[in-house]
């Protein structure tokens, strides 16, 4: 059973079709087991509003940020935002402030 259903914006959409096959299945894979485990592992909180699912793919640390909707008492949506390679150890405030942007579009 799905804690959680996922649905992806425009902007991580255009970013997993910029990867290869093989790590789009992994990060669907990754995704899947997220919805039903909600192991940190896989999806973790950033900040008050905004988490990560995380994707190590490849020598690759595959991030896509995202929030969750729970206006419809029946389905707990998870919206994912955007997506990036994590190069360092922070994740890069552009992306966290991107996701926030997404999130406020997405709420009016």
């Amino acid at each position: 059973m799905n804690n959680f259903k996922t649905i992806f914006s425009e902007s991580a959409d255009e970013f997993i079709r910029t990867l290869d096959i093989k790590t789009q299945k992994k990060i669907f894979q990754n995704i899947r087991l997220a919805e039903q485990t909600r192991n940190p592992k896989f999806f973790k909180k950033l900040n008050k509003d905004i988490w990560e699912f995380r994707v190590r793919y490849s020598n690759k640390q595959i991030r896509l940020l995202a929030f969750w909707d729970r206006r419809n008492k029946k389905d707990t949506l998870v919206i994912a935002t955007n997506g990036f390679i994590k190069k360092s150890q922070k994740t890069p405030k552009k992306e966290i402030d991107k996701a926030e942007q997404i999130l406020k579009k997405y709420l009016k």
